[in-house]
């Protein structure tokens, strides 16, 4: 095929050409569940992206003639969308079926595609022959962004203030910078002037716009420290009124520290929502091991059972969630550590596919195991060090390695080797150089 076809398709503005983080066919599966629930329980704008956005997906794992389809049922939902917004918002399906057609080698279709993108763009008096700079472009790559993951919230972020630039405020760009903004600081290093902003943006969109749930559930997670009643306010209207599984599932964070109980009850409403969504089974289970970890009254044996049994439907729903597994294999390690080892053993000749995330949260569990259960404090130290260099900024992990240092540092003060000591005082203090040197 000639070379300025693909030169033309490279300059479209669709998920092809986004350049998104697709880390791998878990993160794939991840996003589409969760995409799933988007389409099935929230709010029927963005609809069209979101589709888009899944057909994008479904293309990746080997289902174009699917994805096509997919597309199609995203177009009929921008037919209905005001008279004259269609144009603007239907060159990112347009991308994506040109794009498609081109990986099916059936060019005559990519070219019909092209020509009417250049079309589009030539009504819209752009600059350039095959993509626009409008608003309506911008905030469907900002939304598609926070699908994707709330790590690429600051990329969102960037989206809708051009956006913003280019247009009157509305709803939906205010929506999309509060939400991006909240998404930016859940992956910052406790960046306190995020947060200020990102409480900011949520309480103006929550006083327009007083149904808001999305905003209202953000809110309290970031007031769950600062406010406590207010964050639980804010949760209880979310769990009266939503009827969102997702918005549950984040609601039930504001409890999960204070009131167990509630937490549990909240998973579970959303749980008769949405049996299917295997984060609300994982959610639940982690609130089973809290309890055990606080040492909670009651049969622990049967907290036990309950956790695993959350996992397992988890893995149900996600088979390749390794964060279920590790959470599992620990689980088991209550009855039986050679069965422990060998589920760690298993994931660990998966981890070269895994994402930079997965990576990390495996060697912390496997150090902790080292450590715990085994008593191999130069094997856990490996182990750590190993989770250090790994690429990525993801304070979640960081945070967790820096406090499993800092254990390993008192065994082995404990144990008179100084010298052992010293070389994790040396990878706490790689850590504190990371984080000062973080993007803010």
């Amino acid at each position: 095929m000639s070379r300025p076809l693909k030169e033309k398709l490279q300059r479209l503005q669709c998920h092809f050409t986004w350049d998104f983080e697709v880390k791998d066919k878990m993160h794939i599966r991840h996003t589409l569940l969760t995409l799933a629930v988007r389409l099935e329980h929230g709010p029927l704008r963005n609809r069209g992206t979101y589709l888009a956005l899944k057909a994008y997906l479904r293309h990746l794992e080997g289902s174009p003639k699917e994805a096509l389809a997919i597309l199609q049922e995203a177009k009929e939902v921008l037919r209905k969308e005001p008279p004259g917004t269609f144009p603007r918002h239907v060159l990112l399906l347009y991308g994506n079926y040109a794009w498609i057609y081109y990986h099916l080698t059936d060019y005559d279709k990519v070219d019909l595609y092209l020509a009417q993108i250049r079309q589009i763009c030539r009504d819209l008096s752009s600059p350039e022959p095959y993509s626009a700079p409008i608003p309506e472009v911008y905030a469907q790559k900002g939304w598609s962004l926070l699908a994707m993951g709330f790590r690429n919230g600051q990329l969102a972020k960037e989206c809708f203030q051009k956006a913003l630039e280019l247009q009157e405020p509305s709803m939906e760009l205010q929506e999309g910078l509060a939400f991006s903004t909240f998404a930016s600081w859940t992956h910052s290093y406790e960046d306190e002037k995020l947060q200020d902003e990102s409480r900011k943006l949520l309480e103006g969109l929550i006083q327009s716009h007083p149904e808001n749930y999305e905003a209202k559930v953000y809110l309290a997670q970031i007031l769950c420290r600062k406010d406590d009643e207010r964050s639980w306010q804010l949760a209880d209207e979310v769990v009266q009124n939503s009827l969102n599984p997702e918005l549950l599932r984040i609601a039930a964070k504001s409890y999960k520290f204070h009131s167990p109980s509630q937490a549990i009850s909240t998973l579970k409403k959303a749980i008769a929502l949405c049996g299917d969504y295997y984060l609300l089974h994982y959610d639940l289970g982690i609130i089973y091991m809290d309890l055990l970890d606080r040492g909670s009254e009651g049969n622990q044996a049967e907290i036990v059972e309950d956790a695993i049994g959350c996992f397992r439907r988890s893995l149900e729903g996600n088979p390749e969630s390794v964060f279920a597994q590790l959470k599992l294999a620990k689980l088991y390690g209550e009855r039986c550590q050679l069965y422990e080892e060998e589920v760690y053993l298993g994931v660990m000749e998966e981890l070269p596919t895994a994402s930079k995330r997965v990576q990390q949260s495996f060697y912390l569990h496997w150090g902790h195991f080292l450590l715990q259960k085994k008593g191999q404090r130069q094997a856990a130290l490996r182990a750590y060090k190993a989770c250090l260099e790994v690429p990525g900024d993801h304070p979640l992990e960081q945070k967790q390695l820096e406090q499993r240092l800092k254990e390993l540092a008192r065994v082995f003060r404990s144990k008179g080797d100084m010298e052992q000591e010293r070389a994790v005082h040396r990878l706490l203090s790689e850590i504190a150089a990371k984080r000062q040197g973080a993007p803010r």
